[in-house]
């Protein structure tokens, strides 16, 4: 009975390939338990790197994460980037902030803090520890362009008051400060302006367009299209980002990014087009148009594909067919676990009833 061990001790892990000591790094990921923060330590995982995550946990989840806990190169620390941090490493992802409109609109300052508090304890710690920054910034950074498509000459146009300002001017002085840090501190800086992304462990409640519409056709509700469904998005799918990335974080382009897939759709296009892909019943409904919802919306990626030889290689309905199975297992899954708990009879205390 003694030598009986609990499986959870002889995990299986991913295959992670062995990197001698000079070709390992100690790599940090703030946001790595989010969205594309998680797909992005499973890479530099399985290529062999020491890996740190820190997440708060804001809109991150541990599970995303989770079948690295224990691995002897992997590390998770429950953190807030707004508080400083000391720690040796040899590379930063800070990709940590809300991202999703509902999610930075909830918490408007929150997202203000991280965005720069958060950035410069991060520059901070660059400096510090001599490491190299990749800063995920955001097309959000061209505002609603006037300008199609996006090229990072652009300076954008964006509403400083309006709802989405937390958001975009915070990345905008996220970029900001990186250059700061570069001229002034020699900090070696990477700057990606990150285009519309979609894959599995995306938020299904995150209010962006890919998500809504797939929970919409798999629960047989109306597919919500905001004004007439004309503006248009780009999208990619995370595992090019993730490439995007890391091509970036190793080459010797100081300068912003584009990281996006350059083929555009109307939202009314997408809308139909994983309709069909769920085959789905849902009807197509039409509501007001949302404020400083941005019109057109497309990345020029020529300096990508020449300086890093990068493009989306994933077709959308390849991409679009993983997120759709990836969100109706989390639906089923859902539905098996439905947990409602009891309420407690209040305790009493010194003549008080007290809630535990």
């Amino acid at each position: 009975l003694f030598f009986y061990i609990p499986s959870f001790f002889s995990q299986k892990y991913p295959p992670v390939k062995f990197l001698s000591e000079k070709d390992r790094k100690r790599i940090l990921i703030t946001g790595g338990a989010g969205f594309v923060g998680s797909h992005l330590t499973d890479k530099l995982m399985m290529d062999g790197h020491e890996v740190t995550v820190v997440d708060n946990f804001f809109t991150g989840r541990k599970r995303n994460v989770e079948h690295w806990i224990g691995h002897e190169n992997f590390e998770l620390i429950n953190h807030d980037v707004v508080e400083p941090l000391y720690i040796e490493v040899d590379q930063i992802y800070h990709l940590a902030s809300p991202a999703s409109p509902p999610n930075y609109m909830y918490n408007p300052i929150k997202t203000l803090k991280t965005n720069t508090i958060g950035t410069l304890n991060m520059l901070g710690l660059a400096k510090r520890v001599g490491a190299r920054l990749l800063l995920a910034s955001t097309s959000e950074v061209y505002g609603d362009p006037e300008v199609h498509p996006q090229n990072e000459e652009y300076w954008g146009h964006v509403n400083p008051i309006g709802p989405r300002a937390c958001y975009d001017e915070g990345k905008r002085v996220a970029e900001t400060m990186c250059y700061a840090y570069m001229k002034q501190e020699g900090v070696e800086v990477r700057v990606a302006r990150i285009f519309n992304t979609f894959g599995s462990r995306m938020h299904m409640n995150d209010g962006r367009v890919v998500s809504n519409f797939i929970l919409q056709a798999l629960q047989g509700e109306p597919l919500t299209v905001y004004g007439t469904g004309s503006q248009t998005r780009a999208f990619q799918y995370v595992s090019d980002l993730v490439n995007g990335l890391v091509l970036l974080m190793n080459s010797n382009i100081s300068s912003p990014v584009n990281l996006g897939n350059p083929e555009e759709h109307t939202i009314l296009e997408f809308a139909r087009l994983i309709k069909s892909l769920v085959v789905s019943q849902s009807q197509i409904q039409f509501l007001s148009e949302a404020q400083d919802d941005p019109q057109r919306r497309r990345p020029d990626i020529r300096k990508a594909r020449m300086m890093l030889g990068w493009e989306p290689v994933v077709p959308l309905e390849e991409g679009l067919n993983k997120t759709i199975q990836y969100f109706s297992r989390e639906l089923e899954h859902q539905a098996n676990n439905q947990y409602i708990p009891k309420p407690k009879a209040a305790r009493m205390k010194k003549g008080r009833p007290r809630h535990n």
